[in-house]
């Protein structure tokens, strides 16, 4: 009976740890704003689980990348504040350069577009196969306004537009 006790803890410490809860705010270019929920990522053997428990989101397909830096300040760019603009580009560890789908070459941190409901709710989990959680630490996730179509073509980045909600991974 100790033994189980034992590897149950055990079980539930390590799968303790693989857990992280990200907060997840709307962002515009005056700034961080009122949460919009959280994503929960989870580790397996098949990559990491993204599942989001958002709201306030417009319907349909939203672009959904982890961003190179902890911020999800607006910052300026070309003269004008761009929302989550601190947050810089995708992650690209491998100095890529390229945009593309998760499983692919392209950026680490492309993930698989969110989808949000028509009553502007998220929950449905999306799967990044490429990343560790180890990756994860000292980035922000960021959702952008419209899809995403992995590819540098026909628009830079997929076409994806805005950023629209940010939160940063501790």
């Amino acid at each position: 009976m100790k033994y189980i006790a034992t590897i149950l803890i055990s079980f539930w410490a390590s799968s303790a740890f693989a857990d992280i809860v990200v907060p997840i705010n709307l962002v515009s270019d005056q700034g961080v704003g009122e949460s919009a929920g959280t994503i929960r990522i989870v580790e397996n053997q098949y990559g990491l689980v993204f599942t989001a428990s958002l709201k306030g989101l417009a319907p349909g397909l939203h672009g959904f990348h982890l961003h190179q830096n902890p911020s999800c300040d607006a910052k300026e760019k070309d003269g004008k504040k761009e929302a989550a603009g601190a947050a810089g580009g995708h992650f690209d560890p491998a100095n890529s350069a390229q945009h593309g789908t998760p499983w692919g070459k392209g950026h680490l941190g492309d993930l698989p577009p969110l989808y949000v409901n028509s009553d502007g709710s998220a929950s449905q989990p999306v799967l990044a196969p490429r990343l560790k959680v180890k990756d994860l630490t000292g980035h922000a996730l960021i959702i952008h306004a419209g899809g995403d179509n992995h590819a540098d073509q026909p628009e830079k980045l997929g076409g994806g537009g805005a950023r629209v909600a940010c939160g940063v991974i501790k």
